[in-house]
């Protein structure tokens, strides 16, 4: 059978870095083709030069035997590339029906379009309203629209990347359901995933990537996750474990906390109360977009909750700016990585003294101390392996998760009274996850108190000693991860939350 997409030496080179080294693969219709490897593996490269984004060096691709070598996305779409990315280009502020007519080159009339994308959102089990505002969806109904989209252009090669890492486990079994539709109907589909089980139970094939090379092609479902994550990082993977216990000393307490949203399709926080001990690693759990930005930055200082009351260590710091509270111990690194957690066009060095001045002593009497700085930035590259050419290099330099590493790296380095994080592990992968998730545990080994939020259910069951959902705007009581079931957790994450509480927050 001729391959619908067939890569041959594809190589491509940035200043100091090869980023894909003679890469060869092939995908046959009606494929899922798992594309596998850490952060800076390549992955990322080999899709924009398949989608168009960016062109090769050296090598060729062909599609259905013919050459092919798209000079931008819409040469890619044309012939018959779709792809879905990590992050949505969606507006908040249009409809369903518009933001998909900014996607395409030459859109039917709106009437036509909306019945379009009715028919195709029915056919493939993605219900989507065309008058729908963007702003007012789900993560996974944002998702739908993206998939919408490029379903219309009747694609013969689907390229997703990282498409569960904002999704419920029902709405992954959705996706999944539309994905084996598809292939049965012959459609090829490349799949990026860091879900080791997600790509055993879907793909057919998976090519994984190291240092820019194809090291092992392999079938995903006749080998255990261990072993692709062995062959992935090219070592064996350690579970991260825990030295200490959680001790009586209460180090954060949320009473009645209520805040309205952060922005116009933000959430409100309705009523938060809850305790973290030394010692703790508590996990908060939900889609996106119901409630965790607005509580981090009520935590941060950022946003003032006018109801209810923080304390930290037994002092009230309900009304106390950013600074005053990283002084004190209690750290936050928010989801959004460039522009919130790091400011782009500064160094890492710079972005180290933005955080941790206070904390690291790094300014006195005005006068920054940048040998103190830098130091303390170049600690943080070399403790969690950030795969960088050296501090000064800017933020948006780093790959999203070299750039997730620093960034978490940055703030357990402080050894904070309290750490607070938002996804501390998205789209990062299998052995930068481990190392992140290691240094929590070792923080909480310490004493300090650990508040992890994160949609990634398998990661909270793996570092928590309690899990509570947040939905709406309202915590459930937190109960012990030892013993908790996928369904109890499905009907938290559903609003359920008179659920027995056995956790005493």
């Amino acid at each position: 059978m001729t391959p619908l997409l067939k890569i041959d030496g594809l190589t491509k080179t940035y200043p100091g870095v090869v980023a894909t080294d003679a890469v060869s693969l092939s995908i046959a219709p009606g494929e899922v083709h798992a594309l596998l490897g850490e952060n800076g593996a390549g992955k990322s490269t080999l899709v924009k030069m398949i989608f168009g984004l960016n062109q090769p060096d050296a090598g060729r691709m062909e599609m259905d035997g013919t050459p092919y070598a798209p000079a931008s996305p819409e040469a890619a779409r044309a012939a018959g590339v779709g792809m879905v990315f990590q992050h949505f280009s969606l507006f908040d502020a249009l409809d369903v029906a518009e933001n998909v007519a900014l996607g395409m080159s030459d859109p039917p009339p709106m009437r036509q379009l909306s019945r379009r994308i009715a028919e195709v959102s029915r056919d493939y089990g993605l219900p989507l309203k065309p008058s729908q505002i963007v702003g007012d969806l789900s993560a996974g109904e944002r998702q739908r629209v993206e998939i919408v989209r490029c379903l219309l252009g009747k694609p013969r090669l689907l390229i997703m990347d990282e498409p569960t890492s904002v999704l419920t486990p029902q709405e992954v079994d959705l996706l999944f359901d539309t994905l084996r539709q598809l292939r049965a109907e012959g459609t090829s589909i490349l799949y990026i995933s860091h879900k080791l089980e997600e790509i055993r139970t879907l793909c057919d094939t998976a090519t994984i990537l190291r240092g820019g090379k194809v090291v092992a092609t392999c079938t995903p479902s006749e080998e255990s996750a261990e072993r692709l994550a062995e062959l992935m990082v090219g070592r064996r993977l350690e579970t991260p474990a825990r030295a200490g216990k959680v001790q009586l000393e209460t180090l954060l307490e949320l009473a009645g906390l209520s805040m309205g949203p952060a922005s116009d399709h933000g959430t409100a926080l309705k009523d938060i109360s809850f305790r973290l001990h030394a010692g703790e690693v508590l996990g908060i759990g939900g889609v996106a977009g119901n409630g965790q930005d607005e509580l981090l930055a009520a935590l941060a200082g950022e946003a003032r909750a006018p109801e209810g009351t923080i304390f930290l260590a037994r002092r009230d710091i309900s009304r106390s700016r950013p600074q005053r509270r990283r002084a004190l111990g209690l750290l936050t690194a928010p989801e959004e990585r460039l522009g919130h957690a790091a400011a782009p066009d500064l160094s890492l060095t710079e972005n180290a003294l933005l955080s941790a001045s206070t904390t690291q002593n790094l300014a006195r009497r005005g006068f920054i101390d940048w040998g103190a700085t830098r130091r303390f930035a170049e600690g943080v590259i070399k403790r969690f392996d950030v795969r960088t050419p050296g501090p000064g290099t800017v933020a948006r330099a780093l790959s999203g998760g070299n750039l997730q590493k620093y960034v978490i790296g940055r703030e357990i380095a402080q050894n904070p009274l309290v750490l607070v994080v938002n996804q501390p592990t998205w789209g990062v992968d299998a052995a930068a996850a481990t190392t992140i998730r290691q240094a929590l545990l070792d923080l909480a080994g310490k004493g300090s108190g650990v508040l992890v939020i994160s949609q990634d259910l398998d990661e909270l069951m793996q570092v928590a000693d309690g899990f509570a959902a947040l939905t709406e705007g309202r915590l459930s009581p937190f109960r012990p991860t030892a013993g908790l079931t996928v369904g109890e957790i499905g009907l938290m994450l559903g609003g359920a939350h008179d659920i027995e509480s056995v956790h005493a927050h």
